[in-house]
């Protein structure tokens, strides 16, 4: 399968505009050989609001014109799509990415993990971490801020996840994200990674780009800078589900999953961790 991750700029409050960015995005691609592409973190909507009522207003609605237009852009070229926007249902807002495949219902996955930080302040967060059988493979989603707990990517690859897509908008001072984390959530779990970040600037915030396709081995198979990119890989999903790193056969190999002690871990669901955590860096010192 041939992936792609659309690293590319944003029109803020501009969803027409967005969605015909993709569409023509799509239609490139598809000359291209792309068989799946990824767009950013609330990329059709913008992400960076100050209040409740901003919030609201660059929400859409999952019925909404964009959607339907990228839909009917899927369908054409056959290229499997993730694209994130801010989504107003049942009257809250969520930060939500679309999975749109040809033939197929929309699936939809709302951001589990919220920072304090832009759009997200004034959001519900998601309630399940679900993985989607695809023509290509079993497909996960996770949105920025969802990749820093560990958590939520090891249970994507213990429901048997082969990709994990992350659309993003990575700020000024998220480059251990870009540059560590990521990668080691897709050698932890044997899964390939792809992140997707938007560029650009945004009501004070730059975004750094620096998206990336990561092999269940922790190689980076494509990168890109900080300027808009459209960066490809082709990959087999079904190396994600070997689980076992063999070095030497015989003499250095390790499982990802057997060599799991569950018994061990019961804090990691303790709803009253023992420990006051002090909640800035300041008061740590």
């Amino acid at each position: 399968m041939r992936l792609a991750c659309c690293q590319l700029n944003v029109a803020f409050n501009d969803p027409a505009a967005n969605a015909r960015k993709v569409v023509e995005t799509l239609e490139s691609l598809k000359s291209k050989g792309v068989e799946f592409a990824i767009f950013p973190e609330a990329f059709l909507t913008g992400y960076c609001v100050e209040c409740q009522t901003d919030a609201q207003k660059i929400s859409i609605t999952r019925d909404d014109a964009p959607l339907q237009i990228i839909r009917a852009a899927v369908e054409k070229t056959g290229i499997t799509t993730i694209v994130g926007f801010a989504e107003s249902r049942h009257n809250a807002l969520y930060n939500t990415a679309v999975l749109m495949e040809r033939g197929e219902k929309d699936r939809f996955y709302s951001k589990t993990h919220l920072p304090e930080l832009g759009y997200d302040k004034f959001v519900r967060g998601g309630d399940d971490l679900p993985v989607f059988e695809t023509k290509h493979g079993r497909v996960g989603i996770l949105i920025c801020f969802d990749l820093r707990p560990p958590e939520a990517a090891r249970v994507l690859a213990l429901k048997g996840a082969d990709l994990i897509a992350l659309p993003t908008n990575w700020p000024e001072g998220a480059q251990v994200s870009a540059e560590h984390v990521a990668i080691a959530r897709a050698s932890e779990n044997r899964v390939f990674l792809a992140t997707c970040d938007r560029v650009g600037t945004e009501k004070g915030f730059s975004f750094i780009g620096l998206s990336k396709i990561i092999s269940p081995t922790g190689k980076v198979l494509a990168a890109a800078g900080k300027d808009e990119e459209i960066i490809t890989a082709d990959i087999d999903l079904a190396e994600a589900r070997i689980k076992r790193n063999v070095v030497i056969p015989s003499k250095y190999e390790m499982t990802i999953f057997e060599s799991r002690r569950p018994e061990l871990y019961d804090v990691l669901v303790d709803q009253d961790p023992a420990h006051d955590w002090p909640t800035t860096i300041e008061a740590a010192v």
